[in-house]
C-alpha cells in the first residue's frame, strides 16, 4: 500500500485516536526551496485515501497530532512558523493558529503525551519552545544548544520531562520545572539528528546520528552507551522506539532504507530491512 505525494515526504505520524489515519508532511525540492503540503490520509481497503490537504508557502518538515483533540495537529515549517490545523473545519478556516517566534526553520514538533495541553518545537535557530494553544506566545524558550535543534521527544510517562537532540553533537534532558537542563550528554561525534524515548523504560533513550549509527543510552549512566548499532550506510535521519515491545527500535536513513532492530539481542540486532524507497527515507512512525 502506498500513496504518491506531490512533494517530497518528510514526516509521517499515525493518529493517536484513529489507527487507520495518518498525517504526512511534505516539502517541495527536498525542503531546500518551495512550497509545502500537509496531508491527512485514511487507510481503506482500496488503499490510502486523502481526507484533507493544506498548502503552505514554505516546506513542512514535521507534524504532530494533538493528544487532546482528534482533529487537530501541528506542522513544522521551513519559514520558522508552526501551523496548527483542524481537519473538522473547512479549508478556508485553516490554519487555526500560526506561531511565528522562531528565527529559522522549525524541524520538529512533539505533543505532550501525559499533560496533552502543550507541545514543543525544535528549530535551526538553536532553540526549543514550549507552546499551548490557548496562549498567543510561547510559554518558555530553552536555549542551551550551540547549534541546530533537530529533534525533541517528551517522556511517555512524565509530563514535565523531555529530551532534545542537536547538531552540536549533544543530547539534553530537560525538566520544564527547572531553570536549566538536568543532563547534557555528548551522544555522538557528529550531529545528532534524532532521539526517542523508550516507551517502557523511563531511563532509556535512543539516538540517531550523521555518523550512521544508532546508540542506546541509560540516562543514569550517560558517559557510555548501552549499545551502538551500525548498519546504515548514510546518516540516520529518524529513530522511533516501538510502542509494543521494549526491545525494538526502528530507523530510517539517507541510504533510502528502513530498519527494525532488537537492541537487546545478544547477537545481530537487525531484525528486518526494507529497501523499497528510491529517495531519502526521512519520516517514520
Amino acid at each position: 500500500m502506498f500513496f504518491k505525494t506531490q512533494f517530497n515526504g518528510y514526516s509521517v505520524k499515525f493518529s493517536p485516536y484513529n489507527e487507520g489515519r495518518l498525517a504526512v508532511s511534505t516539502a517541495q525540492n527536498f525542503g531546500i526551496i518551495g512550497n509545502g503540503r500537509q496531508y491527512i490520509l485514511d487507510v481503506t481497503p482500496q488503499g490510502l485515501r486523502e481526507v484533507a490537504a493544506f498548502d503552505t508557502i514554505d516546506g513542512l518538515y514535521d507534524c504532530s497530532w494533538c493528544e487532546a483533540n482528534e482533529n487537530v495537529l501541528a506542522s513544522a515549517s521551513g519559514d520558522g512558523s508552526i501551523k496548527v490545523w483542524d481537519i473538522a473545519l473547512p479549508p478556508q478556516m485553516n490554519p487555526i493558529r500560526s506561531f511565528e517566534e522562531h528565527a529559522h526553520e522549525v524541524y520538529c514538533v512533539d505533543w505532550n503525551l501525559v499533560r496533552r495541553d502543550c507541545f514543543l518545537s525544535a528549530s535551526w535557530d538553536d532553540t526549543i519552545k514550549l507552546w499551548n494553544l490557548e496562549s498567543p506566545v510561547s510559554l518558555r524558550t530553552f536555549a542551551e544548544h550551540k547549534y541546530c535543534c533537530y529533534a525533541v521527544s517528551w517522556s511517555p510517562r512524565d509530563g514535565d520531562t523531555f529530551v532534545s537532540a542537536s547538531g552540536d553533537c549533544t543530547v539534553k534532558v530537560w525538566d520544564v520545572r527547572q531553570p536549566v537542563s538536568t543532563l547534557t550528554m555528548r551522544a555522538h561525534d557528529f550531529e545528532v539528528l534524532s532521539v526517542d524515548w523508550n516507551k517502557y523504560d523511563d531511563f532509556t533513550i535512543v539516538t540517531g546520528s550523521v555518523d550512521k549509527t544508532l546508540r542506546v543510552w541509560d540516562i543514569r549512566q550517560p558517559h557510555q552507551p548501552i549499545r551502538t548499532i551500525g548498519g546504515h550506510t548514510y546518516a540516520v535521519r529518524k529513530v522511533v522506539c516501538s510502542p509494543h515491545f521494549d526491545n525494538l527500535v526502528a530507523s530510517c536513513s539517507y541510504d533510502m532504507t528502513v530498519c527494525l532492530w532488537d537492541f537487546k539481542s545478544p547477537g545481530e540486532p537487525l531484525r528486518q530491512r526494507w529497501a523499497h524507497h528510491t529517495e531519502f527515507a526521512v519520516g517514520l512512525d
